[in-house]
Order: structure tokens, then C-alpha cells, then sequence
């Protein structure tokens, strides 16, 4: 589905990435983990075109993206759903929801879609009036993800899932994930908490210094020397 080969990409003078080359198939949870700084962000930013890439190739389902704006690759079928939620704070959980619509034009099939939603995230239903700001963090966690599969995506790259949530509201997100991987979506996820991506995710990526340092399961990587002594502990 996806096809990184040869990335580079940075901000200004300052380059952050190296020939970063990936894949992630269909109906796949693959995690990206790491150290702070090292380029995790980035790179799910210049997949979603918030940063142009320098050199090399994205490919989503057979088409190179790199050039794209991002209001296009969002179109294409990539939703990112940003570390610290980004919601509307203003505005009604509901209409946060639709935002992430902005380009269906059939109210009919939008309807739909927000009660696809709803069933997958019961508490916004009961929500959808309140306004977002006023949420607690996973319940804004859950509008964030549910405002990305408004645009009907077949990708969703998700930034920092567990960020200052308790466990047992991880535990309900990551089972929700599971969910959203059967109705055909392929998930990245960027996830501090190391033992939280592994167990959730089929496959992984080590990133060190703006570069690919290691790629296998997430059963070989939690068994990996370098990952267990600087990331799990063990």
C-alpha cells in the first residue's frame, strides 16, 4: 500500500532524514519507534505532505505522492492524526467529526460514516454536543482518530496514541485499532511507549538519527538486544 524508497527530508537548512525506505501493506499495524528528536514526527509528516521530502519516492497504492499537496494526499486515502490531538477546541465534538469530512459532498454517505464512528467510539455519540476543549484526553483521543476515518481513509498515521493517557484508556485505543484494521484500514503508528507499539503492531521500525537502524517483527524486535536495553528496560 505504502512505498518509501530513499526519503530525505528536513526542515530549512537542517536535514532530518536519510534514505528512509519502508513498506506497509494492507490491513497492516506497523509501529515506528524510537528516542525523542530522532525523526518519528518528521517522517509521518512528510508521508502526509506537511513536509516536502527532498529526494526520493513516496508510493501509496502504485501512485508516487511526494509531490502532492497534503489537502490531496488526504484525498488519495492518508489521514494523520497529529501528536496532541489538534481538535477545534471550540467547536463541538460533532462538527470536529465533520471537519474531517470536508470533501464528501453526500450527506447521505456522511451520515453514515458518522455513525460508523460513533458505533466504533459509543462515548462521542453521548459527546457529540459537548464541546471539544471540555473533553478529557481519551475522549479527545478518540475525536481525533474518529475526525481522520471521516475522510474514509485506507491509511491512518497516528502520532503518539498513549500520550498523558492512563493505561486502562490505551488498553480501549488500542483494541479499537484492532477493530479499525478489520474494516481494511493499515495503521502507522509512532508510539513512545515502546511495549505499547510492539504489542499492538505485526511489524516495526527502529529509527535512529533520522535513519532506518532496524526492521523485523515486533516479536524479533522486542527480543532485539539494542531494543530491550534502551527502549523496554529489560
Amino acid at each position: 500500500m505504502l512505498r518509501l524508497t530513499k526519503v530525505a527530508a528536513g526542515y530549512g537548512l537542517v536535514q532530518v532524514l536519510w534514505d528512509i525506505s519502508m513498506e506497509i501493506g494492507d490491513r497492516e499495524i506497523v509501529c515506528l519507534i524510537g528516542s525523542n528528536g530522532v525523526g518519528k514526527t518528521t517522517l509521518l509528516r512528510t508521508i502526509s505532505g506537511l513536509v516536502s521530502a527532498w529526494s526520493g519516492s513516496i508510493e501509496f497504492n502504485g501512485t508516487d505522492i511526494r509531490a502532492l499537496p497534503n489537502y490531496d494526499i488526504v484525498t488519495f486515502g492518508i489521514a494523520h492524526i497529529p501528536e496532541g490531538r489538534h481538535l477545534f477546541p471550540t467547536m463541538t465534538v460533532r462538527d470536529n467529526l465533520l471537519i474531517g469530512a470536508y470533501r464528501q459532498h453526500d450527506s447521505s454517505a456522511m451520515r453514515t460514516d458518522l455513525e460508523r464512528v460513533y458505533d466504533l467510539f459509543p462515548i462521542l455519540a453521548e459527546r457529540s454536543s459537548q464541546i471539544a476543549s471540555t473533553l478529557s484526553g481519551g475522549e479527545q483521543q478518540m475525536c481525533a482518530i474518529a475526525r481522520g476515518l471521516m475522510s474514509r481513509p485506507k491509511l491512518l498515521l497516528i502520532d503518539e496514541l498513549s500520550l498523558g493517557l492512563a493505561p486502562r484508556i490505551v488498553d480501549d485505543l488500542a483494541e479499537v485499532l484492532r477493530e479499525i484494521r478489520t474494516l481494511g484500514i493499515s495503521i502507522l503508528l509512532v508510539e513512545q511507549d515502546v511495549s505499547i507499539a510492539l504489542d499492538l503492531a505485526e511489524r516495526g521500525f527502529l529509527l535512529d538519527t533520522g535513519r532506518i537502524a532496524l526492521s523485523a517483527s515486533s516479536k524479533e524486535l522486542a527480543q532485539h538486544p539494542t531494543v530491550k536495553l534502551a527502549y523496554i528496560g529489560a
